[in-house]
């Protein structure tokens, strides 16, 4: 049978992510998790005693707010699927209770990883309820004339489907009877399945709403580069790091996301305009779309006759990514800040309770008005004093160490950098309107590290001058300085045992002193994989049929163009009509100068192999069950022409090791 590669989408990598180790399940050590690992230094230490002595702690408004509603929580922190596979364990992180004096992590992030401790069931305001604690995001239920009306379902089924349980059992055990997805990133839809059956929404007994474009960003946003976006994601999400205080200290949002099942359950009825009122199961809602700010589809709700605010994820108590380290497009700033604006004006005159995605509720006009004047204004204030100082000669290598917030927006913890960090959203600004070059013709077309390193290593005087300097610089606490001189050691001489050895200890304390929890797991990632290599067996399962399924056919042959091999494709030329009768779709496939392109809505004249098949089979191709020969020997597609091309095709195609090596020497 010829199969079709695997199409990475990290869409599902975000969502199942979250492969943890064994040893990363255990109660976190007191000792470092590697026997190579160091302990902070006295120039980590005084960074981050200057934060403590820097930071708002005595507000500790959060707090209140944290805890505010609380109703019941499960006996256990774990959530096991139906085979007793643990998805969910909150527990590996109790370690942070009692983090507030450690010098292994920022205590702004202590801080925040102490509030994601939050664990069960709470009242926002009569009728609505979230649990929280149950995964990276939160799950809320409105309380409808029949039934919950249930805002983002988790990530998983198991997380979801717990903490349906959970309010049945404390409040009141009754149907979902709709489903609300505030937008297309994954842990927000992921475990719809937890809580509602396709049985009951293709029935339309349960409507299931999202913004417009929900499906298309769902499962595209990410596809393109998917293998690379997963591999990074090791980096962002320290995701083979053990939970403990020299390694994962909390992601920010929440603790981490689940690993159980991800489903997608595609929405039956889509929110249009710009505002929008809908009554779900006799509650009046208005929605507000807020395109290509946190996620290119999402929205925001108010339920008027409650003065509730549901501000999805754009408004989380947090500075968030405008440039996303795993990658993905760069979100507009000014944007976002004059949508929160509009929120302003539109509701925050008289809400008087907002709840979002992540975090914990505000409570009171006056405390929803401050929270959302202050994050307007540190979206619009990172858009335009980054473009100020890039008018003024700044560039996209100098941004992060020019940018700085201003204190009156940073004191407020609700604009501290657990998602995002001022050092690269500042970068994505300037990368969103001047690109990746800093205007400096060396940098234009230059050599690849690896290329010109031997020359730098050469000019220093070799690899034991290098070392030498490295050590001394480490010594006085310049790491930064340090890593300029080693990477290029490493680079020209991948395996030298003590550059890479000094690099991580580098890294390390760097990762330490990290407030952003992306930040830190990259450099401690780094570290972990020049003394270890490359952790193996933590990339996720991304061929998820459901999201396979709700694929769009081209988007998933444009996906397949990239897999293409130009060297391989030189000199193959075929066009292929494709058709699906079922969903009355036709496309053209072509192969012509090493390249393959797909239009949809057309059909060649003079086609090398016109291919018909229903789209439900085509499914079974996209979710690599099937192959197209094996559907055509079926009865499940038929071909006029030369069936041979689809050979010809296949052979042209690469596999992309999700593993692959990021830091030379480390393979």
């Amino acid at each position: 049978m010829i199969s079709m590669p695997q199409l990475a989408l990290p869409v599902t990598a975000l969502l199942s992510a979250i492969l943890v180790s064994s040893a990363a399940t255990a109660a976190a050590p007191k000792q470092h998790f590697h026997p190579e690992g160091k302990a902070p230094s006295v120039f980590t230490k005084t960074i981050l005693q200057q934060a403590k002595n820097t930071l708002p702690f005595a507000d500790k408004r959060d707090f209140d707010e944290q805890k505010q509603g609380f109703i019941a929580a499960p006996p256990s922190m774990q959530i096991k699927d139906d085979d007793g596979k643990v998805v969910w364990d909150l527990g590996r992180f109790q370690f942070i209770e009692d983090a507030n004096n450690s010098d292994s992590i920022h205590p702004s992030l202590v801080r925040q990883s102490q509030l994601n401790m939050n664990y069960g069931l709470y009242q926002v305001m009569d009728g609505v309820y979230q649990v929280r604690g149950f995964d990276l995001a939160n799950i809320t239920f409105v309380r409808g004339k029949r039934g919950w009306i249930v805002f983002d379902p988790l990530t998983t089924k198991e997380t979801s489907r717990a903490a349906l349980q959970l309010i049945n059992q404390q409040i009141e055990s009754l149907p979902v009877t709709a489903v609300v997805y505030s937008h297309s990133h994954g842990d927000h839809w992921g475990g719809a399945h937890g809580v509602v059956t396709e049985e009951d929404v293709a029935s339309g007994k349960v409507p299931v709403f999202a913004p417009a474009g929900f499906t298309e960003h769902a499962v595209s946003e990410n596809v393109y580069a998917g293998t690379a976006m997963t591999r990074r994601m090791y980096y962002q999400y320290g995701i083979a790091l053990p939970a403990g205080p020299y390694g994962h200290a909390g992601q920010g949002l929440a603790q981490t996301l689940s690993r159980g099942t991800i489903g997608l359950i595609p929405p039956t009825q889509l929110i249009e305009q710009a505002i929008e009122t809908r009554v779900i199961d006799g509650i009046t809602m208005e929605f507000q779309l807020t395109p290509g700010t946190e996620a290119p589809s999402e929205m925001n709700t108010y339920f008027p006759d409650k003065k509730l605010l549901w501000a999805a994820e754009n408004v989380t108590g947090t500075f968030h990514n405008i440039y996303t380290l795993r990658g993905a497009q760069v979100r507009d700033a000014l944007a976002w800040s004059k949508y929160i604006n509009r929120m302003l004006y539109r509701y925050g005159q008289q809400a008087q309770v907002m709840m979002a995605s992540h975090h914990w509720p505000r409570w009171g006009n006056d405390r929803i008005q401050e929270v959302l004047r202050g994050q307007r204004d540190l979206y619009a204030n990172i858009n335009n004093q980054v473009l100020h100082l890039a008018n003024k000669g700044i560039t996209i290598n100098q941004i992060h160490n020019q940018f700085k917030t201003p204190t009156s927006i940073s004191q407020q913890w609700y604009n501290r950098g657990y998602h995002g960090s001022p050092e690269h959203n500042s970068r994505g600004v300037i990368n969103r309107y001047l690109g990746y070059w800093d205007n400096n013709p060396a940098t234009l077309i230059p050599l690849s590290p690896g290329d010109s390193a031997p020359l730098y290593v050469e000019m220093m005087g070799g690899a034991d001058a290098i070392i030498a300097k490295g050590q001394q610089l480490h010594d006085r606490g310049d790491y930064k300085l340090a890593v300029e001189i080693l990477d290029k050691l490493r680079y020209a001489e991948p395996n030298h045992k003590a550059a890479k050895q000094l690099l991580a200890d580098c890294y390390e304390q760097l990762g330490y002193q990290q407030e952003n929890p992306g930040l830190r797991n990259s450099f401690l990632q780094g570290a972990y994989e020049l003394r270890s290599g490359i952790p193996t067996g933590f990339a996720p399962d991304t061929r998820n049929p459901d999201v396979m399924k709700a694929l769009p056919t081209e988007l998933f042959f444009d996906a397949l163009a990239i897999r293409i091999d130009a060297e391989k494709a030189e000199g193959l030329n075929f066009v292929i009509n494709l058709i699906t009768p079922d969903t009355g779709e036709t496309f053209v496939i072509e192969l012509s100068n090493a390249t393959m392109t797909t239009i949809a809505g057309e059909q060649a004249d003079n086609a090398d192999l016109t291919f018909t098949i229903d789209r439900e089979h085509l499914v079974a191709v996209m979710q690599q069950r099937a192959s197209f020969a094996s559907q055509l020997a079926a009865g499940n597609a038929t071909a006029t022409g030369n069936i041979l091309v689809f050979a010809q095709l296949l052979m042209t195609l690469s596999a992309f090791p999700v593993e692959f090596e990021i830091l030379p020497g480390t393979s």
